[in-house]
C-alpha cells in the first residue's frame, strides 16, 4: 500500500490546509480527518462550516458525495458475506477508494475470504493512518506548499494504478469506458452527482454486455 499512501499525502494536506481555512482548530481538523475520513466529504464540509451552513445540510451533502460506496458496498458484499458482523462493520468503516481497489482485487484471486478480509484490514488500517498523519501535515504546514504545484493529481494516478490491472475483459472494460464518458458529460449535475450516475451506467453498460456474451456462448 506504499504508492497508494504516498498518493494520499498531498490530498490529506488539502484537507488540512481547508480545515484551517474553514476556521477549526486541530482537534477538530483531526476529529474530521479521523471519523470522516473521506477526502471529498471533508473538503465539503469545511467548505459549508466555513460558510456557516446549517448541519443538516452538511449532512445531507457528506451523504451525496459518498454515494458511489454503495456501488463498492456491493461489490464486496458476497466476499464479505462469509465473515462475522463485527468484521463487516470494522471494514465498512475503512472502505476507501484505494482499499476498495487492492481489496477486490485479492478477494477475486484468492477467493478466501478470511484471507481477503485481513488483507483488506490491512490495507484500510494502513491507509487510515497515512490520512490523519498528511491532515495534520496540512493543517500545520499546508501553507508551505504552493497551489501551483497541483499536487493533489497525484490521487487520481493512484487511483488509475490500482483499476487498470481490473480491466482484463470486455465487460469491464465497457463499463469503465461508459462511466469515463459518462462522468464528463453529466459533470454539471449538481452536488457531483455526475460520479453516482456514471458509476451506474457503467455498471448497467458491464452488465448487458456479460449478459449478451453468456447468451452468445449458449448451445
Amino acid at each position: 500500500m506504499m504508492p497508494a499512501n504516498l498518493a494520499l499525502i498531498p490530498f490529506g494536506m488539502v484537507c488540512g490546509v481547508g480545515a484551517a481555512a474553514a476556521g477549526a482548530d486541530w482537534l477538530a481538523a483531526w476529529g474530521m480527518a479521523a471519523i470522516i475520513f473521506s477526502g471529498a466529504a471533508q473538503i465539503l464540509s469545511a467548505q459549508l462550516l466555513a460558510v456557516g451552513a446549517p448541519f443538516a445540510i452538511i449532512v445531507l451533502t457528506c451523504f451525496v458525495a459518498g454515494l458511489r460506496f454503495l456501488m463498492y458496498s456491493a461489490a464486496m458484499a458476497p466476499h464479505l458475506r462469509a465473515l462475522p458482523p463485527h468484521w463487516q462493520k470494522a471494514l465498512a468503516f475503512l472502505l476507501t477508494d484505494q482499499a476498495f481497489g487492492t481489496a477486490i482485487r485479492r478477494f477475486d484471486a484468492t477467493h478466501d475470504p478470511r484471507a481477503g478480509g485481513l488483507h483488506f484490514l490491512g490495507a484500510g488500517v494502513s491507509l487510515w493512518l497515512a490520512w490523519q498523519l498528511s491532515c495534520m501535515v496540512g493543517f500545520f504546514a499546508g501553507f508551505l506548499v504552493p497551489a501551483s504545484w497541483s499536487l493533489e493529481f497525484a490521487v487520481p494516478l493512484c487511483l488509475i494504478a490500482l483499476v487498470a490491472p481490473l480491466l482484463r475483459n470486455r465487460p469491464s472494460l465497457v463499463a469503465a469506458v461508459v462511466a469515463g464518458v459518462a462522468v464528463i458529460a453529466l459533470d454539471g449535475l449538481p452536488m457531483r452527482l455526475n460520479l453516482v450516475v456514471a458509476g451506474a451506467l457503467g455498471i448497467v453498460a458491464g452488465a448487458l454486455v456479460e449478459l449478451v456474451s453468456e447468451r452468445g456462448h449458449r448451445p
